[in-house]
């Protein structure tokens, strides 16, 4: 539309508001109530406006643009106006509170408009609203619940108890944003305005904020223009004084932010508003848990251990220790009697580099991540049923979906940002389907709850697939021209009757068929799963099923459907992409297929021998055919299942290189050599999140004491070991001879001065992303395929074909029932999984004060079977099993059903991975984490 603002004509899209218009013009109008993550409330009456032919002003927030408006936004009547709105908020309001915090939004406006603090009341003139004019004592705010329903404070509502947020309501101005960001974004309604006229108060729902149902997302804090909702850590340490944009260190949405530093520390962090997947929003450990970089007990200089005890050393020490001992091990037993671990903490850089380090100097494709033990299974299933291993569709489609499946994981948790967008879409009016064990946060708002027994995914997806089949509920155009395999898939799968499936997942035949006619009938539907899926016998195959549900019903390249992992970590993604996973090169091409594109590029021979992955690492290294491991931020002692056994294999290794920021168990059980790494607020380089975006990494510390990025070390071992008598002949000097000619960066070799360098191998060897520039990056992430620089990425997979042609096939997948049964020995089932205040093995979270919001796993009962058993909540049990056993607090939670069990494993002192079992999946060997059988007794 064209309109008018201030006398200059400009063009503004159809959907805008006045407000939105002034910005595009440049002008700024004072709001108070508004902000851009919220629905426009022209509740503040501070962006008045005239528009030409409207007799009263207009809140520029919440008025729609019409073609030919004129706009005026600062006329003498807007003007006083607006003084006198600021002038009546300003009464008794703290002046110190101005002084101290210049930079608060209403704080800024008073400044501007020459606004102190004044005794009284004003007379207002101007904005034609009931409220005008009146004392603030006179105003009368929504009262949107009643007083009973909240506790009663007598005074404005103040908290200091919590670890990160601090309240001071004294210094309300009653814009409510608190309240409305907390129920439209986060989903949460921990705020509320209760009581009549003067009596009213914005009150949690809890005493404090800590006995609230407050999830600690900050959101509140971030929007609050006064302060009257703080950063405790900004109260400790004062505002920033200086902002780098990055990519979150924890889970894999990628969710982008602002980290403020001062004096060469973290002190807060704040979202951003145009970061395409978190939108403005973060959660509790992206916006709070940074304080491990500088945890107490952060190593920050090499170490060799010698007689058992580890003493200091310089850099060239370390490199020269490691680099020798590779090279003995190289010449006395050869290539594949060593082992190298990348990192899903570490950027694609650094992983590139992992990989490509085991293959081109120790010769070997023994090479893998974390990947392996949760969605390597993912990555194969999708890749044999659809080709791509990957994220099919975009975060950005959730808003797009009429309903969602959501299988084996628990968003609003584990994946917060992702969680509060299906919450709101739900909220919404989109149909939910939630498939666990438990009955996650989400249950709350699903219109289906299909609650199977652990290891059951197989028959519950094969009954779903059986009703869209039988009842003809199938998308008939997709199977005519984009799927294969349908008549004998039917014939399969006319045995799976609801009926058998809730003989043995314990879901009733009624609610199987239920979803089924959900899912198939809104149209788009978008799956989601987790490690609930992947980390059983039959994870890889469980993925197949989810598939074959999308392919029957064209669930598929198309917005607001597909099938979409939700990774664990940061680069767990990245680091299998990059190639470090035993059977596949950088981009998961295969080695057969990539090997003499590579092999062009790095100017050096690609090992023919199959590659052992971190499952047979272990197997190797207890039959004491693989004698050394590198491993670049995973401690494998800890988090790998069957404790003993692991722990048995790694005592037989000759040689361990932990890579890490702190003295993990792997470190400090079996390391020989230590060396300090950095945090990815201390370095520059990418990630790469679920939806398959790659995103940039920027460094906003200086590196803490002697610690290195990962990059830089890896590429002086490999220095090291050219020097080294027992490096394979003729790989550097070949590298060599091929960078000399140029002058250019050695392709091939590990000569590099800057992550960028690294990235720029990568697109020469990974054809999908080719068009991926840091330059390009800096505007913004792109999700591959890539291909060109003038390619604007890839948001949905599969819209007119497959990577290996039109059909998909649907796969017909046996049930093969998991061994972990329960006994009169053995009588629960126990799953387990991560929580909102920690991450994975709390080497991180446990060192901030996410510790005081979390500060224990947990054993989780249903309160019948801690009757049964004289079980108490909170005292100390011990949870045994076949395999081992672990002493862990109870907690009786109605969420779990009788008969089974759910524990986290994020604390040292329980280590939960004492009792899980050897069980692997069929087909890439992820462990069985998500079932054992335990017997519960007092400790």
């Amino acid at each position: 539309m064209k309109l008018r603002v201030n006398g200059r004509t400009l063009d503004v899209p159809d959907d805008s508001t006045v407000l939105r218009a002034t910005r595009l013009a440049g002008v700024e109008v004072p709001t108070l109530c508004h902000d851009d993550r919220l629905k426009p409330a022209g509740a503040c009456r501070l962006c008045l406006v005239r528009v030409r032919g409207i007799h009263n002003l207009v809140p520029a927030c919440a008025t729609p643009v019409t073609d030919g408006m004129e706009i005026e936004t600062h006329t003498p009547e807007v003007e006083e106006t607006r003084r006198t709105l600021l002038q009546l908020l300003a009464e008794d309001y703290a002046k110190e509170a101005v002084e101290r915090w210049p930079e608060k939004q209403f704080h800024r406006w008073l400044r501007a408009y020459g606004i102190k603090s004044v005794n009284g009341c004003s007379e207002v003139h101007g904005p034609e609203s009931e409220q005008a004019g009146k004392c603030e004592s006179e105003r009368t705010p929504v009262s949107l619940f009643p007083l009973s329903h909240f506790p009663t404070f007598s005074t404005a509502f103040r908290d200091t108890t919590h670890p990160y947020l601090a309240a001071d309501m004294s210094r309300c101005i009653d814009c409510f944003r608190c309240v409305r960001i907390c129920s439209e974004v986060q989903g949460q309604f921990v705020w509320h305005v209760t009581g009549p006229g003067h009596d009213a108060r914005i009150v949690p729902d809890g005493a404090t904020l800590l006995t609230s149902s407050c999830v600690s997302c900050g959101a509140c804090v971030d929007t609050c223009p006064t302060g009257a909702l703080e950063d405790q850590s900004i109260l400790r340490h004062g505002p920033p004084t200086k902002w780098t944009r990055t990519t979150c260190p924890y889970c894999g949405v990628g969710c982008e932010m602002n980290v403020g530093t001062r004096e060469g520390r973290i002190v807060q962090v704040k979202p951003l508003f145009d970061a395409p997947v978190s939108k403005g929003h973060l959660c509790v450990k992206g916006r709070y848990a940074f304080d491990f970089t500088h945890a107490a007990d952060r190593v920050t200089e090499p170490m060799i251990r010698e007689d058992g005890e580890w003493h200091k050393v310089s850099w060239p020490e370390a490199i020269e220790c490691v680099a020798n001992n590779f090279s003995r091990i190289l010449e006395e037993t050869g290539p594949d009697s060593l082992g190298v671990l990348g990192s899903a903490r570490g950027t694609n850089e650094e992983n590139y580099l992992a990989q490509k380090f085991a293959r081109v100097v120790l010769g070997t494709n023994n090479v893998d991540c974390c990947a392996r033990v949760c969605h390597a299974p993912t990555a194969a299933g999708m890749k044999q049923t659809l080709g791509t291993g990957a994220a099919t569709n975009s975060f950005d489609d959730i808003e797009h979906a009429a309903a969602f499946v959501v299988c084996g994981c628990n968003p609003t948790e584990n994946h917060p940002i992702v969680g509060a967008r299906i919450k709101q879409a739900v909220l919404r009016g989109a149909k939910l389907i939630v498939i666990d064990p438990r009955e996650i946060e989400l249950v709350q708002y699903a219109d289906v709850h299909l609650q199977l027994r652990p290891g059951t995914n197989v028959p519950l997806l094969h009954a779903l697939a059986h009703v869209i089949v039988t009842e003809g509920l199938t998308d008939e155009a997709a199977l005519r021209d984009r799927v294969s395999d349908f008549e004998a898939y039917c014939d399969f799968i006319a045995a799976w009757t609801p009926e058998r499936a809730a003989a043995i997942t314990g879901v009733s035949a009624d609610l199987i068929r239920q979803a089924a006619r959900l899912y198939s009938t809104h149209q788009p539907a978008m799956c989601f799963h987790g490690l609930g899926m992947t980390e059983h016998v039959q994870g890889t195959e469980s993925v197949m099923c989810l598939v074959n549900l999308a392919l029957l019903t064209g669930n598929f390249g198309k917005p607001g459907s597909g099938v979409n992992p939700l990774r664990g970590q940061n680069n767990v993604q990245g680091a299998a992409q990059m190639g470090c996973e035993p059977g596949n090169l950088t981009g998961f091409v295969p080695l057969d297929q990539g090997r003499d594109a590579f092999e062009a590029v790095w100017q050096a021979p690609i090992p023919h021998t199959p590659g052992w992955n971190l499952m047979q690492m272990m197997d190797a290294a207890a039959d004491q055919k693989l004698r050394a491991l590198w491993a670049i931020g995973y401690d494998v002692a800890l988090t790998n299942p069957n404790a003993i056994v692991t722990r048995g294999a790694l005592a037989k290794l000759d040689f361990v290189v932990v890579q890490d920021m702190f003295m993990n168990e792997l470190a400090r059980e079996f390391g020989h050599v230590f060396l300090p790494a950095c945090s990815s607020f201390e370095k520059d380089g990418t990630f790469m999140n679920s939806e398959r975006r790659v995103q940039r990494v920027r460094q906003a510390l200086k590196p803490l004491g002697h610690s290195k990025p990962d990059w830089k070390i890896i590429c002086a071992v490999a220095k090291a070991m050219q020097r080294s008598a027992g490096l394979r002949p003729g790989v550097f000097k070949a590298v060599q001879r091929a960078g000399s000619e140029t002058g250019a960066p050695v392709q091939g070799g590990f000569d590099f001065h800057s992550p960028e360098e690294i990235w720029n191998e990568v697109r020469a060897v990974w054809k999908a992303g080719a068009g991926i520039s840091y330059a390009r990056l800096e505007h913004g992430g792109l999700q591959w395929p890539c291909p060109a620089e003038d390619h604007p990425g890839t948001t949905i997979l599969h819209a007119e074909s497959f990577p290996h042609g039109q059909r998909a096939p649907l796969k017909r997948v046996e049930f093969t029932p998991t061994t972990e049964t329960t006994t009169a020995e053995f009588p629960f089932l126990l799953t387990t999984g991560r929580t909102l205040y920690q991450f994975n093995a709390g080497t991180m979270t446990m060192r901030t004060p996410n510790a005081m919001l979390r500060a224990t796993d947990t054993l989780d009962i249903a309160p019948a079977d801690a009757r049964r058993l004289s079980l108490h909540d909170g005292e100390r049990v011990r949870v045994r099993s076949r395999h081992g056993a672990a002493v862990m607090p109870l907690r009786l939670d109605a969420r779990v059903k009788p008969g089974e069990l759910f524990a986290t494993f994020h604390t040292t002192g329980v280590f939960l991975n004492q009792l899980t079992s050897p069980h692997r999946d069929r087909v890439v060997m992820t462990p069985e984490y998500k079932v054992v059988a335990v017997s519960v007794e007092k400790a």
